[in-house]
This record gives structure tokens, sequence and C-alpha cells, in this order.
């Protein structure tokens, strides 16, 4: 079977419009993801802290340079992921549908190299 990330990205505002939408992403994201480990795609998944709490690398100079911030300066920033396995293109699209109704956002769906 073929790995996918699926990443939910969002614009760094306020994802959910109150605390009780929030929640209620929540146990659908957790009744999304025991559905995953039931069925068998599950491979890993992950919520992600602010982008403010980033912190870049970049050695491809030579010596490493740190620095504070997302390495993205652009509207949207990865939230969170889920890594599956399906058997093909549409399987993961059919999966990557039920993540986006359980988080309320869109959902990208990529295959991984070599795969």
């Amino acid at each position: 079977m073929t790995q996918y990330l699926l990443s939910v990205h969002h614009d760094g505002s306020d994802v959910y419009a109150d605390e009780a939408q929030m929640q209620q992403a929540f146990a659908q994201v957790d009744a999304f993801n025991t559905e995953l480990r039931t069925s068998g795609s599950w491979v890993f998944a992950g919520g992600l802290t602010a982008p403010s709490d980033a912190t870049v690398v970049d050695a491809s100079t030579g010596e490493p340079v740190v620095t504070d911030g997302p390495f993205a300066e652009s509207k949207e920033q990865l939230g969170g992921f889920w890594v599956v396995e399906a058997p093909d293109l549409d399987a993961a699209l059919a999966i990557a549908a039920k993540g986006s109704a359980a988080c309320m956002g869109p959902v990208e769906v990529r295959p991984f190299q070599g795969e």
C-alpha cells in the first residue's frame, strides 16, 4: 500500500469560532483517528503548535544559522497532519474527506516519494 500525507493548513487566525466548536472538532478528530486505527490505514498523526513556536535551521551553505519563526512567510501554515496507508489515490482522497469533515477544514493529500 502507498503512504500519503494528509495535511491540515490554516491561516493563523482563530481556526474555530469558539471553544465549543473547537471541542467539537477535537472530539470528531479523535473519532476519525480511532476509525483510521481500526481500518488499518493509520501510520502516524500529530497536531502542531502555533507557527510562532517554530525554529528554522539552515545549514545549506555551511555553518548552521538558527532563526525564530516559521520558514514560510505565507498566509497559511501547517497545523497538523496524518500519515495514512491506502491502496490508491482515490482511497486516500476518501480518507481525507473524512478527515476534513472531522477537523472542519481543508486537507491536502500527497503521496510519499517512491510509493
